[in-house]
Protein backbone atom coordinates (compact mmCIF):
# COMPACT_ATOMS: atom_id res chain seq x y z
CA UNK A 1 0.00 0.00 0.00
CA UNK A 2 1.42 3.70 -0.68
CA UNK A 3 1.95 6.14 2.01
CA UNK A 4 -0.90 8.56 1.03
CA UNK A 5 -3.73 6.01 0.80
CA UNK A 6 -2.38 4.24 4.08
CA UNK A 7 -1.75 7.63 5.43
CA UNK A 8 -5.54 8.71 4.95
CA UNK A 9 -6.68 5.53 5.61
CA UNK A 10 -5.30 5.03 8.99
CA UNK A 11 -6.49 8.42 9.96
CA UNK A 12 -9.96 7.84 9.12
CA UNK A 13 -10.44 3.98 10.90
CA UNK A 14 -8.44 6.34 14.05
CA UNK A 15 -10.79 9.42 13.65
CA UNK A 16 -14.08 6.59 13.42
CA UNK A 17 -12.33 4.90 16.41
CA UNK A 18 -11.41 7.93 18.37
CA UNK A 19 -15.95 9.25 18.04
CA UNK A 20 -17.12 5.53 18.94
CA UNK A 21 -15.23 5.78 21.99
CA UNK A 22 -16.41 9.20 22.63
CA UNK A 23 -19.92 8.21 21.47
CA UNK A 24 -20.44 5.57 24.45
CA UNK A 25 -20.25 8.05 27.29
CA UNK A 26 -23.49 8.79 29.03
CA UNK A 27 -22.33 12.87 28.39
CA UNK A 28 -21.54 13.21 24.87
CA UNK A 29 -24.32 10.21 24.00
CA UNK A 30 -26.68 12.87 25.52
CA UNK A 31 -25.39 15.46 23.26
CA UNK A 32 -26.61 13.89 20.12
CA UNK A 33 -29.78 11.79 20.82
CA UNK A 34 -31.40 13.75 24.27
CA UNK A 35 -30.91 10.09 26.00
CA UNK A 36 -29.47 10.50 29.58
CA UNK A 37 -27.82 6.65 29.90
CA UNK A 38 -26.53 5.11 26.89
CA UNK A 39 -27.85 0.89 27.15
CA UNK A 40 -25.82 -1.59 28.20
CA UNK A 41 -25.64 -3.35 25.16
CA UNK A 42 -25.35 -0.35 22.90
CA UNK A 43 -22.53 1.22 25.01
CA UNK A 44 -20.36 -2.18 24.67
CA UNK A 45 -21.09 -2.68 21.23
CA UNK A 46 -19.62 1.30 20.61
CA UNK A 47 -17.01 0.21 22.92
CA UNK A 48 -15.99 -2.91 20.57
CA UNK A 49 -16.69 -1.04 17.49
CA UNK A 50 -14.09 1.56 18.15
CA UNK A 51 -11.66 -0.72 19.12
CA UNK A 52 -11.77 -2.92 16.26
CA UNK A 53 -11.73 0.17 14.07
CA UNK A 54 -8.38 1.61 16.10
CA UNK A 55 -6.82 -2.10 15.68
CA UNK A 56 -7.92 -1.35 11.95
CA UNK A 57 -6.14 1.51 11.72
CA UNK A 58 -2.99 -0.19 13.56
CA UNK A 59 -2.91 -2.90 10.98
CA UNK A 60 -2.56 -0.52 8.27
CA UNK A 61 0.20 1.45 9.75
CA UNK A 62 2.29 -1.78 10.30
CA UNK A 63 1.39 -2.70 6.80
CA UNK A 64 2.52 0.91 5.32
CA UNK A 65 5.21 1.57 7.60
CA UNK A 66 6.58 -1.64 8.93
CA UNK A 67 6.15 -2.23 12.54
CA UNK A 68 9.34 0.23 13.55
CA UNK A 69 7.79 3.08 12.38
CA UNK A 70 4.33 1.59 11.94
CA UNK A 71 3.71 2.10 15.84
CA UNK A 72 5.06 5.33 16.44
CA UNK A 73 2.57 6.28 13.00
CA UNK A 74 -0.15 4.79 14.85
CA UNK A 75 0.40 6.81 17.93
CA UNK A 76 0.57 9.38 15.84
CA UNK A 77 -2.80 9.30 14.08
CA UNK A 78 -4.40 8.11 17.45
CA UNK A 79 -3.62 11.45 18.51
CA UNK A 80 -4.48 13.46 15.69
CA UNK A 81 -8.10 11.60 15.67
CA UNK A 82 -8.85 12.04 19.64
CA UNK A 83 -7.71 16.02 19.03
CA UNK A 84 -9.89 15.95 15.64
CA UNK A 85 -13.14 14.56 17.57
CA UNK A 86 -12.59 16.81 20.39
CA UNK A 87 -12.68 19.80 18.33
CA UNK A 88 -15.06 18.70 16.16
CA UNK A 89 -17.20 17.75 18.94
CA UNK A 90 -17.19 20.49 20.86
CA UNK A 91 -18.21 23.23 18.08
CA UNK A 92 -20.97 20.68 15.92
CA UNK A 93 -21.36 17.57 17.12
CA UNK A 94 -23.48 16.19 14.55
CA UNK A 95 -21.47 17.09 11.91
CA UNK A 96 -18.34 14.78 13.93
CA UNK A 97 -20.59 11.84 14.30
CA UNK A 98 -21.55 12.51 10.46
CA UNK A 99 -17.76 12.42 9.29
CA UNK A 100 -17.14 9.52 11.77
CA UNK A 101 -19.74 7.29 10.58
CA UNK A 102 -19.44 8.23 6.76
CA UNK A 103 -15.56 7.81 6.74
CA UNK A 104 -15.52 5.02 8.98
CA UNK A 105 -17.64 2.52 6.61
CA UNK A 106 -15.56 4.05 3.48
CA UNK A 107 -12.55 3.02 5.11
CA UNK A 108 -14.30 0.20 6.93
CA UNK A 109 -14.98 -0.93 2.97
CA UNK A 110 -11.49 -0.42 1.42
CA UNK A 111 -9.48 -2.19 4.97
CA UNK A 112 -11.72 -5.34 3.98
CA UNK A 113 -10.51 -4.95 0.10
CA UNK A 114 -7.23 -4.19 0.82
CA UNK A 115 -6.67 -7.59 3.13
CA UNK A 116 -8.51 -9.72 0.69
CA UNK A 117 -6.04 -12.01 -0.85
CA UNK A 118 -5.97 -12.25 -4.85
CA UNK A 119 -7.25 -15.78 -5.56
CA UNK A 120 -5.52 -16.91 -8.94
CA UNK A 121 -7.67 -17.68 -12.21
Amino acid sequence: MNLLPATALALSLAYAGMAGLCMAMDRHHEQLTGRRDVPFRLRWALRLSAGLLLLASLRVCIDGWGPGVGWVAWLGYLSTGALLVAGLWAWRPLLAMGIAAAGGACSMLVFVASTQSSVPA
